[in-house]
Protein backbone atom coordinates (compact mmCIF):
# COMPACT_ATOMS: atom_id res chain seq x y z
CA UNK A 1 0.00 0.00 0.00
CA UNK A 2 1.32 3.45 -0.90
CA UNK A 3 2.10 5.63 2.07
CA UNK A 4 -0.77 7.74 3.28
CA UNK A 5 -1.14 10.88 5.32
CA UNK A 6 -2.24 10.98 8.96
CA UNK A 7 -4.90 13.05 10.68
CA UNK A 8 -4.43 14.02 14.33
CA UNK A 9 -7.05 15.81 16.45
CA UNK A 10 -7.28 16.99 20.03
CA UNK A 11 -10.63 16.59 21.75
CA UNK A 12 -12.40 17.87 24.82
CA UNK A 13 -10.74 19.72 27.68
CA UNK A 14 -7.04 20.24 27.05
CA UNK A 15 -4.23 19.56 29.54
CA UNK A 16 -0.76 20.72 30.50
CA UNK A 17 0.76 17.84 28.50
CA UNK A 18 -1.54 17.06 25.57
CA UNK A 19 0.87 18.88 23.29
CA UNK A 20 3.61 16.51 24.45
CA UNK A 21 1.44 13.76 22.98
CA UNK A 22 1.11 15.73 19.74
CA UNK A 23 4.87 16.06 19.72
CA UNK A 24 5.21 12.29 20.14
CA UNK A 25 2.84 11.68 17.23
CA UNK A 26 4.48 14.14 14.84
CA UNK A 27 8.10 13.32 15.65
CA UNK A 28 7.47 9.58 15.38
CA UNK A 29 5.54 9.96 12.12
CA UNK A 30 8.47 11.91 10.67
CA UNK A 31 10.67 8.90 11.44
CA UNK A 32 8.33 6.63 9.47
CA UNK A 33 8.30 8.52 6.19
CA UNK A 34 8.26 5.22 4.33
CA UNK A 35 4.71 4.63 5.58
CA UNK A 36 3.39 7.99 6.73
CA UNK A 37 3.27 11.03 4.49
CA UNK A 38 2.28 14.26 6.18
CA UNK A 39 0.58 14.69 9.53
CA UNK A 40 -2.45 16.93 9.23
CA UNK A 41 -3.99 18.30 12.42
CA UNK A 42 -7.63 19.23 12.78
CA UNK A 43 -8.12 22.89 13.54
CA UNK A 44 -10.31 22.86 16.65
CA UNK A 45 -10.39 19.09 16.86
CA UNK A 46 -12.71 16.86 14.86
CA UNK A 47 -14.47 19.97 13.55
CA UNK A 48 -11.37 20.53 11.45
CA UNK A 49 -11.98 17.24 9.67
CA UNK A 50 -15.67 17.85 9.10
CA UNK A 51 -15.10 21.36 7.72
CA UNK A 52 -11.91 20.41 5.83
CA UNK A 53 -9.98 22.87 7.97
CA UNK A 54 -6.68 21.02 8.21
CA UNK A 55 -3.29 22.18 9.47
CA UNK A 56 -0.09 21.05 7.73
CA UNK A 57 2.33 20.19 10.54
CA UNK A 58 5.11 19.61 7.99
CA UNK A 59 5.38 23.40 7.76
CA UNK A 60 6.64 23.50 11.35
CA UNK A 61 10.34 23.25 12.13
CA UNK A 62 11.72 20.38 14.23
CA UNK A 63 12.48 22.93 16.96
CA UNK A 64 8.87 24.16 17.02
CA UNK A 65 7.50 20.62 17.24
CA UNK A 66 10.03 19.78 19.94
CA UNK A 67 8.87 22.83 21.94
CA UNK A 68 5.36 21.36 22.08
CA UNK A 69 6.64 19.08 24.84
CA UNK A 70 6.75 22.09 27.15
CA UNK A 71 3.66 24.01 25.99
CA UNK A 72 0.24 23.64 27.64
CA UNK A 73 -3.26 23.57 26.10
CA UNK A 74 -4.12 22.46 22.56
CA UNK A 75 -1.68 23.76 19.97
CA UNK A 76 -4.14 23.06 17.14
CA UNK A 77 -7.34 23.84 19.03
CA UNK A 78 -9.80 21.42 20.58
CA UNK A 79 -13.57 21.17 20.77
CA UNK A 80 -16.46 19.57 22.59
CA UNK A 81 -18.29 18.00 19.68
CA UNK A 82 -19.82 14.54 19.87
CA UNK A 83 -20.39 12.53 16.72
CA UNK A 84 -23.76 10.83 16.85
CA UNK A 85 -24.36 7.17 16.04
CA UNK A 86 -23.92 6.12 12.43
CA UNK A 87 -27.62 5.55 11.86
CA UNK A 88 -28.50 8.87 13.51
CA UNK A 89 -26.20 10.94 11.35
CA UNK A 90 -24.64 9.04 8.50
CA UNK A 91 -23.74 12.36 6.87
CA UNK A 92 -21.11 13.14 9.53
CA UNK A 93 -19.24 9.92 8.89
CA UNK A 94 -19.64 10.20 5.13
CA UNK A 95 -18.12 13.68 5.36
CA UNK A 96 -15.16 12.47 7.42
CA UNK A 97 -14.40 9.80 4.87
CA UNK A 98 -14.86 12.27 2.03
CA UNK A 99 -12.26 14.58 3.58
CA UNK A 100 -9.90 11.72 4.43
CA UNK A 101 -10.13 10.38 0.90
CA UNK A 102 -9.56 13.81 -0.69
CA UNK A 103 -6.38 14.29 1.35
CA UNK A 104 -5.11 10.69 1.15
CA UNK A 105 -5.48 10.21 4.91
CA UNK A 106 -5.14 6.59 5.96
CA UNK A 107 -4.40 7.07 9.67
CA UNK A 108 -6.68 8.72 12.22
CA UNK A 109 -5.28 9.60 15.67
CA UNK A 110 -7.89 10.92 18.12
CA UNK A 111 -6.43 12.31 21.34
CA UNK A 112 -9.11 12.51 24.01
CA UNK A 113 -11.21 10.82 26.67
CA UNK A 114 -14.17 8.45 26.81
CA UNK A 115 -16.24 10.08 24.07
CA UNK A 116 -13.20 10.39 21.79
CA UNK A 117 -12.41 6.69 22.21
CA UNK A 118 -15.99 5.99 21.18
CA UNK A 119 -15.65 8.20 18.08
CA UNK A 120 -12.37 6.58 17.04
CA UNK A 121 -13.92 3.14 17.47
CA UNK A 122 -16.97 4.07 15.40
CA UNK A 123 -14.83 5.45 12.58
CA UNK A 124 -12.67 2.32 12.64
CA UNK A 125 -15.77 0.19 12.10
CA UNK A 126 -17.63 2.42 9.69
CA UNK A 127 -14.87 3.57 7.35
CA UNK A 128 -14.68 0.16 5.70
CA UNK A 129 -18.44 0.11 5.19
CA UNK A 130 -18.14 3.45 3.44
CA UNK A 131 -15.51 2.10 1.06
CA UNK A 132 -12.39 3.77 2.46
CA UNK A 133 -10.80 1.81 5.34
CA UNK A 134 -8.88 3.99 7.81
CA UNK A 135 -6.60 2.81 10.62
CA UNK A 136 -7.93 4.45 13.77
CA UNK A 137 -5.95 4.75 16.99
CA UNK A 138 -7.29 6.48 20.08
CA UNK A 139 -4.78 8.26 22.30
CA UNK A 140 -5.61 8.65 26.00
CA UNK A 141 -6.02 12.07 27.57
CA UNK A 142 -8.10 13.30 30.46
CA UNK A 143 -7.39 15.20 33.64
CA UNK A 144 -10.24 13.29 35.28
CA UNK A 145 -8.21 10.04 35.17
CA UNK A 146 -11.38 8.07 34.48
CA UNK A 147 -10.52 6.10 31.33
CA UNK A 148 -10.93 2.35 31.63
CA UNK A 149 -8.07 -0.14 31.16
CA UNK A 150 -5.16 2.34 31.37
CA UNK A 151 -3.53 2.60 34.82
CA UNK A 152 -3.63 6.39 34.61
CA UNK A 153 -4.43 9.06 32.04
CA UNK A 154 -1.96 11.55 30.57
CA UNK A 155 -2.89 14.97 31.88
CA UNK A 156 -3.95 13.74 35.29
CA UNK A 157 -0.52 13.56 36.92
CA UNK A 158 0.16 17.25 36.28
CA UNK A 159 -3.25 18.34 37.58
CA UNK A 160 -2.68 16.15 40.62
CA UNK A 161 0.67 17.80 41.26
CA UNK A 162 -0.82 21.28 40.86
CA UNK A 163 -3.71 20.79 43.28
CA UNK A 164 -1.54 19.04 45.87
CA UNK A 165 1.00 21.86 45.76
CA UNK A 166 -1.72 24.54 45.80
CA UNK A 167 -3.61 23.23 48.80
CA UNK A 168 -0.38 22.63 50.72
CA UNK A 169 0.71 26.23 50.12
CA UNK A 170 -2.75 27.63 50.87
CA UNK A 171 -2.79 25.56 54.03
CA UNK A 172 0.36 27.27 55.28
CA UNK A 173 -1.21 30.63 54.50
CA UNK A 174 -4.46 29.91 56.35
CA UNK A 175 -2.66 28.39 59.34
CA UNK A 176 -0.61 31.56 59.76
CA UNK A 177 -3.71 33.79 59.82
CA UNK A 178 -6.22 31.56 61.59
CA UNK A 179 -5.98 33.04 65.09
CA UNK A 180 -7.47 36.39 64.08
CA UNK A 181 -8.75 35.86 60.54
CA UNK A 182 -9.70 33.05 58.12
CA UNK A 183 -10.18 29.65 59.71
CA UNK A 184 -11.60 27.65 56.79
CA UNK A 185 -10.31 27.43 53.22
CA UNK A 186 -12.12 25.51 50.46
CA UNK A 187 -10.49 24.53 47.13
CA UNK A 188 -12.82 23.29 44.39
CA UNK A 189 -11.25 20.98 41.82
CA UNK A 190 -12.47 19.22 38.69
CA UNK A 191 -14.06 15.78 38.72
CA UNK A 192 -17.63 15.20 37.59
CA UNK A 193 -18.16 11.59 38.67
CA UNK A 194 -14.73 10.40 39.75
CA UNK A 195 -12.81 11.94 42.64
CA UNK A 196 -9.27 11.34 41.43
CA UNK A 197 -8.28 15.02 41.46
CA UNK A 198 -9.85 15.54 44.87
CA UNK A 199 -7.87 12.53 46.09
CA UNK A 200 -4.67 14.10 44.74
CA UNK A 201 -5.21 17.07 47.09
CA UNK A 202 -4.82 14.53 49.88
CA UNK A 203 -1.21 13.88 48.94
CA UNK A 204 -0.33 17.21 50.58
CA UNK A 205 -1.35 15.85 54.00
CA UNK A 206 1.49 13.60 55.10
CA UNK A 207 0.68 13.58 58.82
CA UNK A 208 -2.28 14.30 61.08
CA UNK A 209 -3.26 17.95 61.02
CA UNK A 210 -1.69 18.74 57.64
CA UNK A 211 -3.80 20.49 55.02
CA UNK A 212 -6.14 19.37 53.62
CA UNK A 213 -7.82 17.89 56.67
CA UNK A 214 -11.06 17.14 54.78
CA UNK A 215 -11.77 15.89 51.26
CA UNK A 216 -15.23 15.72 49.69
CA UNK A 217 -15.56 13.12 46.92
CA UNK A 218 -18.31 12.65 44.31
CA UNK A 219 -18.32 8.95 45.24
CA UNK A 220 -19.38 9.78 48.80
CA UNK A 221 -22.85 11.25 49.37
CA UNK A 222 -22.55 14.64 51.04
CA UNK A 223 -23.92 14.70 54.59
CA UNK A 224 -23.95 18.30 55.81
CA UNK A 225 -24.31 17.48 59.50
CA UNK A 226 -21.47 14.98 59.47
CA UNK A 227 -19.32 17.39 57.46
CA UNK A 228 -19.92 20.37 59.74
CA UNK A 229 -19.15 18.31 62.82
CA UNK A 230 -15.81 17.33 61.29
CA UNK A 231 -14.98 20.93 60.32
CA UNK A 232 -15.70 22.11 63.85
CA UNK A 233 -13.58 19.33 65.32
CA UNK A 234 -10.64 20.12 63.01
CA UNK A 235 -10.74 23.88 63.69
CA UNK A 236 -10.84 23.33 67.44
CA UNK A 237 -7.98 20.81 67.28
CA UNK A 238 -5.67 22.49 64.75
CA UNK A 239 -6.85 26.08 64.61
CA UNK A 240 -7.91 25.96 60.97
CA UNK A 241 -9.34 23.63 58.31
CA UNK A 242 -8.46 23.24 54.61
CA UNK A 243 -10.94 21.38 52.42
CA UNK A 244 -10.61 19.91 48.93
CA UNK A 245 -13.95 19.39 47.16
CA UNK A 246 -14.93 17.92 43.83
CA UNK A 247 -17.16 19.91 41.50
CA UNK A 248 -19.22 16.71 41.22
CA UNK A 249 -20.18 16.51 44.89
CA UNK A 250 -23.64 14.93 45.22
CA UNK A 251 -26.51 15.22 47.67
CA UNK A 252 -28.60 12.40 49.15
CA UNK A 253 -30.89 12.43 46.11
CA UNK A 254 -27.93 11.85 43.80
CA UNK A 255 -28.00 15.33 42.27
CA UNK A 256 -24.99 17.61 41.88
CA UNK A 257 -24.83 20.30 44.55
CA UNK A 258 -23.53 22.78 41.97
CA UNK A 259 -25.55 21.83 38.89
CA UNK A 260 -26.53 24.95 36.95
CA UNK A 261 -29.15 23.31 34.72
CA UNK A 262 -27.01 23.86 31.61
CA UNK A 263 -25.50 21.09 29.47
CA UNK A 264 -22.24 20.97 27.52
CA UNK A 265 -21.86 19.69 23.94
CA UNK A 266 -21.55 16.09 25.19
CA UNK A 267 -24.81 16.35 27.14
CA UNK A 268 -23.02 16.52 30.51
CA UNK A 269 -24.37 18.77 33.25
CA UNK A 270 -22.50 22.08 33.50
CA UNK A 271 -20.92 22.21 36.95
CA UNK A 272 -19.01 24.72 39.04
CA UNK A 273 -19.57 26.74 42.18
CA UNK A 274 -19.65 24.08 44.88
CA UNK A 275 -16.83 25.79 46.84
CA UNK A 276 -18.85 28.91 47.72
CA UNK A 277 -21.79 26.70 48.66
CA UNK A 278 -19.66 24.69 51.08
CA UNK A 279 -17.95 27.79 52.45
CA UNK A 280 -21.27 29.58 53.01
CA UNK A 281 -22.62 26.53 54.83
CA UNK A 282 -19.65 26.65 57.19
CA UNK A 283 -20.16 30.37 57.82
CA UNK A 284 -23.92 30.08 58.34
CA UNK A 285 -23.81 27.09 60.66
CA UNK A 286 -20.46 27.44 62.44
CA UNK A 287 -19.69 31.14 62.10
CA UNK A 288 -16.11 30.64 60.90
CA UNK A 289 -14.58 33.16 58.53
CA UNK A 290 -13.71 31.52 55.21
CA UNK A 291 -12.03 31.88 51.84
CA UNK A 292 -12.60 29.71 48.82
CA UNK A 293 -10.99 29.22 45.42
CA UNK A 294 -11.83 27.36 42.22
CA UNK A 295 -8.82 25.81 40.49
CA UNK A 296 -10.76 25.67 37.18
CA UNK A 297 -8.54 26.12 34.09
CA UNK A 298 -5.47 26.87 36.22
CA UNK A 299 -5.20 23.24 37.33
CA UNK A 300 -5.16 21.81 33.81
CA UNK A 301 -2.99 24.49 32.16
CA UNK A 302 -0.18 24.67 34.73
CA UNK A 303 2.70 23.43 32.58
CA UNK A 304 5.17 25.33 34.76
CA UNK A 305 4.69 22.73 37.49
CA UNK A 306 3.91 19.64 35.41
CA UNK A 307 4.74 16.17 36.67
CA UNK A 308 7.77 14.69 34.94
CA UNK A 309 6.12 11.27 35.00
CA UNK A 310 3.04 12.71 33.31
CA UNK A 311 5.02 14.53 30.62
CA UNK A 312 6.98 11.37 29.82
CA UNK A 313 3.84 9.25 29.62
CA UNK A 314 2.05 11.82 27.45
CA UNK A 315 4.86 11.73 24.90
CA UNK A 316 5.09 7.94 25.09
CA UNK A 317 1.43 7.33 24.19
CA UNK A 318 1.75 9.63 21.15
CA UNK A 319 4.85 7.79 19.99
CA UNK A 320 3.25 4.39 20.56
CA UNK A 321 0.09 5.40 18.67
CA UNK A 322 2.07 5.92 15.47
CA UNK A 323 4.07 2.73 15.97
CA UNK A 324 0.85 0.76 16.37
CA UNK A 325 -0.70 2.37 13.29
CA UNK A 326 2.21 1.68 10.96
CA UNK A 327 2.02 -1.96 12.05
CA UNK A 328 -1.59 -2.01 10.90
CA UNK A 329 -3.16 -2.10 14.36
CA UNK A 330 -6.69 -0.73 14.07
CA UNK A 331 -9.26 0.21 16.72
CA UNK A 332 -6.71 0.22 19.53
CA UNK A 333 -5.36 2.63 22.12
CA UNK A 334 -1.89 2.71 23.70
CA UNK A 335 -2.43 2.45 27.45
CA UNK A 336 -0.19 2.78 30.49
CA UNK A 337 0.44 -0.41 32.44
CA UNK A 338 1.93 -0.23 35.93
CA UNK A 339 4.62 -2.84 36.42
CA UNK A 340 5.60 -1.99 39.99
CA UNK A 341 5.11 0.67 42.66
CA UNK A 342 8.52 0.73 44.32
CA UNK A 343 10.42 1.47 42.26
CA UNK A 344 7.71 2.86 40.00
CA UNK A 345 7.87 1.17 36.61
CA UNK A 346 5.44 1.43 33.72
CA UNK A 347 5.12 0.35 30.10
CA UNK A 348 2.89 1.07 27.12
CA UNK A 349 0.67 -1.70 25.76
CA UNK A 350 -2.19 -1.81 23.26
CA UNK A 351 -5.83 -2.16 24.34
CA UNK A 352 -8.97 -2.49 22.23
CA UNK A 353 -10.97 0.72 21.84
CA UNK A 354 -14.21 -1.18 22.37
CA UNK A 355 -13.08 -1.95 25.92
CA UNK A 356 -12.49 1.75 26.65
CA UNK A 357 -15.20 3.62 24.73
CA UNK A 358 -17.89 5.17 26.93
CA UNK A 359 -16.64 3.47 30.10
CA UNK A 360 -15.72 5.32 33.29
CA UNK A 361 -13.18 4.30 35.94
CA UNK A 362 -14.28 5.45 39.38
CA UNK A 363 -12.25 5.77 42.56
CA UNK A 364 -12.22 2.40 44.36
CA UNK A 365 -13.92 2.61 47.76
CA UNK A 366 -10.76 1.20 49.31
CA UNK A 367 -8.96 4.40 48.23
CA UNK A 368 -11.20 6.47 50.51
CA UNK A 369 -11.06 6.30 54.31
CA UNK A 370 -13.93 4.65 56.16
CA UNK A 371 -15.31 8.03 57.29
CA UNK A 372 -15.32 9.25 53.66
CA UNK A 373 -13.20 12.34 54.35
CA UNK A 374 -9.69 11.42 53.15
CA UNK A 375 -7.49 9.03 51.17
CA UNK A 376 -6.07 5.71 52.35
CA UNK A 377 -2.47 4.54 52.26
CA UNK A 378 -3.35 2.40 49.24
CA UNK A 379 -4.59 5.47 47.37
CA UNK A 380 -1.43 7.38 48.28
CA UNK A 381 0.67 4.49 46.96
CA UNK A 382 -1.20 4.67 43.65
CA UNK A 383 -1.06 8.46 43.31
CA UNK A 384 2.41 9.34 44.54
CA UNK A 385 4.43 8.14 41.51
CA UNK A 386 2.14 10.05 39.14
CA UNK A 387 3.20 13.45 40.49
CA UNK A 388 6.88 12.56 40.79
CA UNK A 389 9.57 14.69 39.21
CA UNK A 390 9.74 18.16 37.73
CA UNK A 391 9.90 18.96 34.03
CA UNK A 392 10.19 22.72 33.88
CA UNK A 393 9.69 24.53 30.58
CA UNK A 394 12.33 26.97 29.34
CA UNK A 395 11.93 30.49 30.75
CA UNK A 396 12.46 33.87 29.09
CA UNK A 397 12.17 37.23 30.83
CA UNK A 398 10.92 35.49 33.95
CA UNK A 399 8.05 33.70 32.22
CA UNK A 400 7.63 30.27 30.60
CA UNK A 401 8.67 30.43 26.95
CA UNK A 402 5.87 28.55 25.19
CA UNK A 403 5.67 27.95 21.44
CA UNK A 404 2.94 29.25 19.14
CA UNK A 405 2.81 27.26 15.92
CA UNK A 406 2.22 28.81 12.52
CA UNK A 407 -0.66 26.39 11.87
CA UNK A 408 -0.54 26.73 8.09
CA UNK A 409 -3.80 25.64 6.47
CA UNK A 410 -3.90 22.79 3.97
CA UNK A 411 -5.48 23.93 0.66
CA UNK A 412 -9.05 22.67 0.38
CA UNK A 413 -9.86 20.12 -2.29
CA UNK A 414 -13.60 19.77 -1.89
CA UNK A 415 -16.05 22.16 -3.47
CA UNK A 416 -18.76 21.62 -0.87
CA UNK A 417 -18.67 22.74 2.72
CA UNK A 418 -20.14 21.12 5.83
CA UNK A 419 -21.99 22.84 8.63
CA UNK A 420 -21.36 21.74 12.23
Amino acid sequence: MAKQNAFYAQSGGVTAVINATACGVIETARKHRDKVGKVYAGRDGIIGALTEDLIDTSKESPAAIRALRYTPAGAFGSCRYKLKGFEENRAQYARLIEVFKAHHIGYFFYNGGNDSADTAYKVSQISGRLGYPVICVGIPKTVDNDLAVTDCCPGFGSVAKYVAVSIREAGFDVASMARTSTKVFVLEVMGRHAGWITAACGLAAEKAGDAPQILLFPEITFDSDKFLARVDQVVKQYGYCAIGVSEGLRNAEGGFLSESGLKDAFGHAQLGGVAPLIASLVKDRLGYKYHWAVADYLQRSARHIASKTDAQQAYAVGKAAVELAVKGRNAVMPVIVRKSNRPYRWAIEAADLKDIANKEKMMPREFITADGFHITAKCRQYLSPLIAGEDYPPYRNGLPDYVKLRNVAVPKKLSTGFKV
